[in-house]
């Protein structure tokens, strides 16, 4: 990867008015039986991004090369709060996917610059529940439904029994509580960033962060948002094909990445446009 890779993440620096450029980029589609905690977004992952900012210029923005499937919230806010700390000016350019922790950092920017296969994905919080994970959504709308029918008809009672006595009361409260506190954080991001300024920000910080968290809307995790979606509800997108150098510099980056994938042990790359690398390999760190 090496050389190519840097010119290229030194490129799109240059076309992006001299800002320093980060590539986070995971293996997930290269190595989906590797463990997920290999692959998603962990606290580990600050670490590397603390490594890779060593040196920059604050002053001169951010631009993040961003391909992930998701990980840990909790992991994203911190990941986010650093880097809010030291950059006034944040781009995300997503070459396929940001999915999930993935698309509530993208969220975090002042912008986010999007090709026509570029998707994010909705933000709703997954938890374990009967040996698998759902959406937080999901256990919520069931409590709702169970509640419904119960008082419409007392007999029905004894069918939910055994469902709601298998995930407890405790797991509703989580639930809502992963809720609220994932739409709300990302509408917090927004109306600090990606709408200070414009007309009522935190009202269009709402509707937008709801809009993503919202599961009954989107019915599976893994739905695909593309640009145009994410446009009509409030995302400020710059098109990635508006300028065909820019554009060839992000999908050569995003490539040379996944053939190290492809040709490695490596799971995981962040690396900046100064040089620095962190690498987490199956066997470890770098």
């Amino acid at each position: 990867m090496g050389q190519t890779q840097q010119n290229a993440l030194k490129e799109i620096g240059k076309l992006r008015g001299d800002r320093n450029v980060i590539l986070y980029a995971s293996a997930f589609l290269q190595k989906p039986d590797v463990p997920p905690t290999n692959l998603q977004i962990t606290h580990e992952d600050l670490n590397g991004f603390m490594a890779v900012m060593h040196g920059m210029n604050w002053s001169k923005g951010l631009t993040i090369i961003l391909h992930t499937p998701g990980g840990v919230t909790n992991a994203a806010e911190s990941i986010v709060a650093y880097l809010l700390s030291k950059f006034g000016d944040i781009e995300v350019i997503v070459p396929t996917l940001a999915m999930s922790a993935g698309t509530m950092i993208s969220l975090a920017a002042n912008r986010v610059v999007m090709g026509r296969q570029s998707q994010l994905g909705p933000i709703d919080p997954q938890m374990p529940a009967a040996g698998r994970y759902v959406s937080a959504q999901s256990i919520v709308d069931q409590f709702g439904q169970a509640r419904s029918e119960i008082l419409a008809d007392k007999n029905s009672a004894h069918v939910w029994a055994p469902i709601l006595q298998s995930v407890g009361p405790a797991l509703l409260q989580e639930a809502s509580n992963a809720l609220a506190y994932s739409e709300t954080m990302v509408a917090r991001w927004l109306e600090q960033r990606m709408f200070h300024g414009s007309a009522n920000p935190k009202a269009r910080a709402d509707a937008t962060a709801k809009f993503f968290r919202d599961a009954s809307v989107h019915k599976s995790h893994g739905r695909r948002i593309d640009r145009y979606e994410a446009k009509q509800n409030d995302v400020t997108v710059d098109d990635l094909e508006d300028s065909q150098e820019l554009q060839e510099a992000v999908l050569t980056s995003y490539h040379m990445a996944t053939l190290f994938f492809e040709r490695s042990s490596t799971v995981k790359i962040i690396e900046g446009s100064h040089d620095k690398r962190w690498v987490k390999s199956v066997g470890g760190n770098s």
